[in-house]
């Protein structure tokens, strides 16, 4: 593998800025200076039509009178005046552009199509851009500050992705105060070529780079920003601020950027997907980046904290409970080991209080134990200083006893010149230090966020798997007729249709035009019966008084049915025929009102909503949010983040709900929402769940057309894709299975390559390499199956299972062709393994519209150059290379 394509925007050999100034105010004079002071190494070309010489560098007219061949653009001119210089990039064989400039698709239609301009010019020349109406791109290990920014900026490890170029800068000054460097500074701007995802995925394999902050405020394209972000977060931690996150917020980010603004619960809903942390102001950014770069795990949010001061102890402990962190019970054990090391009056109980006299050793003792109790997954260590104190001492201490245990030590030497020295000290530990305690809390709570959203990054359900198959089809034809007739709401009894062919159960529905219809379904239904509007123009059917419960005998049903009648009438005279239902009165004792909804998102599609339901759900505001598709897990985490949770446990003698069928539930709306990309909205309110299972008493739901050609195409997360497993049976009688791959096959990808040759594994990855590292293997194995495919053949009757194949491609910058790389083992060539992976490769990109697939292979890998010329691929030369070939393969014919 080569360097990635964006990698010259961060170490290109020469620069022009277009729009270079001799005006110490203006954006090109900053520009050129900050080139020259971060000791740009490669050739700087100032451009402007004006000057000779500016700040000791030779001026030229334009790029095309630029003497040398150029690599980066960075144009900092008018607007209007910015397609004339593509044109010349294009000429001149530019292969990328920043452009500073602003004015344009934030702008309105006149803007927007300035803009297209550019990108019809950048298209046709080949020229990838960042920008417009951006900061600029930083690299302090490259010497590139092609901002027009201030100061220097330090090198570091962050990388920092921000929307709004004056958000960048705030970070960045605040950053400098705080001693904190970066390994690359993009400021996104427009995004209106190169977006978020695809700097994601440059920084996701960049060894500069460990940790990523990011400040965004809209998102253009949901898939490609969720897997950019998958990507990096399953190899680093990614930590994100949000603006617009309140509905002024959303409308000042779309005028700012241009971007598509989801709803928040939505946002927050996709990014937990990702595996990517969310806080909400800079302090957090570099608090949660602080913590996470030394890599700790915590499987729950359980804190002990060691003080010598009771005041900050409980602030911090209510600060816990406002974030969520669990405050530790600590063991007997620990309990007897404290009461032992610590004086009589120590609090006994957590936060541990060790009093204003404490010792180093005091100190040392209560956070060995806390360390060694199994019911403590991290510690906080608070020191006030007092005159008996030794803040320095005590921070050696606690460093020394924090590099015996893997779990997170976190630290707060609160105050100022007493505690400078003791703070210096955690500067290059393990141990997290933080001004205040509270803050210290609070990236305890992200770290535990943190690993529970990769625990989410890591689930690939597939769309019904496990599920008994619905019927898909007939679902969609009533939703078609419906559609057909002119409407795009379906009437309750329509609604319940599409639920039950997902299987899930629904109450029993007679439609009903007069008083005797309803009475003779009453009877035949058994009492108590349930009345209601079954009308599309009356979707909340409480707010006209359109529904009577609990009807227990004929006259009653006659009776009601007359006067909502009426009452219809007088209210809405405008209505002619008048529609009810008639339904059994569903209700135990124990039933609990829940609410489950799904709502399309603008941004991030469909999303599904669960809380408690009734007629107070507006008030109640109880509500977890996903995306599909679900599985288990997620559905059990879905109901567990609602106050519904434990209303669902037993309580005041009531049995527990039957929690199987309400998962059930939550997975049949996720394959019915994956499936019908028609479904644009459907409420489920209420859904009673008991003891004996969930029963969906009232339904609506809310359809359009559906356009899309692929698959799955409305969704933000692409399923596992299950219809691709194929069996086979081989020429030995050995029987293979050739799928997707999926995370959980971490150790076969790694037995696969260690049984490899030397000599195969040199062919497949063109170096010398013994085995996969933990980054390769998560990056072979946990992938976007949008915009990558890997396939294994596997054995169907070893135990466990074996692999025997592997191919794979992804999808280049170009979205028209992919690359591929392909291995069979050693002891199972020959067999027709590689032949199989190949074609199912090929097939599965042409069924996604990609037009060639290519790769490149040694010229002494004559097996592999034999293989694809039988498969029709076209074998050509790289300039300048002769120990590798291009092979390419158009799957349009």
């Amino acid at each position: 593998m080569g360097p990635h394509y964006l990698s010259r925007f961060f170490s290109p050999r020469s620069v022009a800025i277009v729009g270079a100034s001799e005006r110490p105010d203006s954006v090109g004079h900053r520009l050129l200076l900050n080139m020259q002071e971060a000791g740009f190494k490669g050739s700087i070309f100032p451009v402007n039509l004006k000057h000779e010489t500016l700040l000791g560098y030779k001026v030229y007219r334009d790029i095309n009178s630029i003497p040398e061949d150029l690599e980066l653009a960075v144009i900092a001119v008018p607007a209007a005046a910015v397609p004339a210089v593509m044109r010349q990039c294009g000429d001149k064989g530019v292969s990328c552009a920043i452009i500073i400039s602003a004015g344009f698709g934030e702008l309105g239609a006149e803007g927007k199509r300035l803009q297209d301009e550019i990108l019809d010019i950048a298209h046709r020349y080949g020229i990838r851009i960042i920008g417009p109406n951006c900061l600029g791109v930083i690299r302090p290990s490259g010497h590139i500050n092609a901002t027009f920014g201030e100061g220097p900026v330090k090198d570091g490890n962050l990388a920092l992705l921000s929307q709004s170029g004056a958000v960048c800068t705030a970070i960045l000054d605040w950053a400098q105060a705080n001693d904190i460097g970066f390994s690359t500074v993009v400021s996104m701007g427009g995004a209106a070529d190169i977006d978020f995802g695809e700097v994601l995925d440059y920084l996701a394999l960049d060894t500069k780079t460990t940790g990523i902050l990011m400040y965004v405020e809209g998102i253009r394209d949901a898939r490609r920003f969720l897997s950019g972000l998958r990507v990096a977060a399953r190899l680093k931690p990614v930590i994100l601020i949000k603006s617009g996150r309140h509905e002024a917020g959303c409308k000042a980010a779309m005028s700012h950027t241009g971007a598509m603004v989801g709803g928040d619960d939505v946002f927050d809903a996709a990014i937990e997907r990702a595996g990517v942390v969310r806080v909400y102001s800079i302090a957090e950014l570099f608090s949660a980046a602080r913590i996470l770069a030394n890599n700790y795990l915590v499987k729950q949010a359980r804190l002990a904290i060691i003080t010598n001061a009771g005041g900050p102890g409980v602030m911090s402990t209510d600060r816990a409970g406002d974030v969520g962190v669990i405050m530790a019970e600590l063991s007997p054990a620990s309990l007897d080991a404290l009461n032992q090391a610590l004086p009589a009056h120590w609090s006994h109980g957590n936060p541990i209080d060790i009093l204003g006299d404490a010792t180093a050793e005091r100190y040392q003792k209560a956070l060995e134990v806390c360390l060694q109790d199994p019911n403590v997954d991290g510690v906080l260590v608070i020191l006030t200083p007092q005159a008996m104190t030794h803040p320095t001492q005590i921070a050696h201490c606690v460093i020394e006893a924090a590099k015996t245990c893997s779990k997170p030590v976190l630290a707060s030497w609160t105050g100022g010149a007493k505690v400078k020295e003791g703070r210096a000290l955690f500067e290059n530990s393990r141990v997290a230090h933080f001004d205040t305690p509270e803050v210290a809390v609070d990236a305890f709570s992200f770290l535990a966020k943190y690993h529970n959203n990769q625990i989410l990054l890591k689930q690939i359900p597939s769309v019904s798997e496990e599920l008994r198959a619905p019927d898909v089809e007939g679902a969609r034809l009533i939703i078609e007729r419906v559609l057909s007739e002119g409407r795009q709401v379906l009437t309750t009894q329509e609604s319940k249709a599409i639920l039950a062919a997902f299987h899930i159960p629904v109450t029993q529905t007679i439609k009903v035009s007069n008083a005797k219809d309803a009475m003779i379904a009453a009877e035949s239904m058994g009492f108590p019966v349930v009345l209601k509007v079954n009308m599309a123009e009356f979707s909340h059917k409480t707010d006209i008084g359109g529904v009577r419960l609990n009807i227990r005998s004929v006259q009653e049903v006659s009776h009601l049915y007359a006067e909502m009648e009426a009452a219809i009438r007088k209210k809405h005279p405008e209505v002619s025929d008048i529609v009810m239902t008639v339904e059994p009165m569903y209700g135990s004792r124990s039933g609990r009102e829940l609410m489950l909804g799904v709502i399309r998102d603008p941004v991030f599609g469909p999303a599904i909503s669960f809380g408690l339901g009734g007629t107070l759900v507006e008030i109640l505001r109880d509500k977890a949010v996903a995306l599909p598709p679900l599985n288990a897990y997620m559905a059990e985490q879905i109901i567990a983040k609602t106050k519904a949770a434990k209303y669902l446990g037993a309580f005041r003698q009531l049995p527990p709900a039957h929690s199987k069928a309400l998962v059930e539930v939550l997975l049949n709306i996720s394959v019915m929402v994956s499936e019908l990309p028609e479904i644009l909205e459907l409420d489920i309110n209420p859904l009673i769940a008991d003891e004996n299972g969930v029963m969906a008493v009232d339904a609506r739901i809310k359809a359009q057309l559906s356009h899309q050609l692929m698959p799955y195409a409305h969704m933000a997360i692409h399923p596992y894709p299950h219809e691709w497993v194929e069996h086979y049976q081989l020429a030995n009688g050995m029987g293979i299975t050739i799928r997707p791959i999926r995370p959980e096959d971490g150790d076969l990808e790694k037995d696969f390559v260690h049984r490899l040759s030397g000599r195969s594994k040199y062919f497949r990855f063109m170096q010398a390499l013994q085995e996969l590292t933990p980054e390769m293997i998560v990056r072979f194995t946990q992938i976007d199956y949008d915009r990558e495919m890997a396939f294994i053949a596997v054995s169907a009757q070893d135990t466990p299972s074996k692999e025997y194949g592997v191919g794979r491609y992804i999808v280049n910058p170009d979205g028209q062709s992919v690359e591929f790389a392909l291995v069979v083992s050693d002891d199972s060539q020959c067999l027709g393994i590689g032949t199989r992976l190949m074609k199912t490769l090929m097939r599965t990109a042409k069924f996604k519209g990609i037009a060639f697939i290519e790769g490149e292979v040694l010229t002494v890998n004559q097996p592999m150059l034999s293989f694809v010329s039988k498969l029709g691929f076209s074998i050509e030369k790289i300039p300048g290379d002769s120990e590798v070939v291009r092979v390419i393969k158009d799957l349009r014919q």
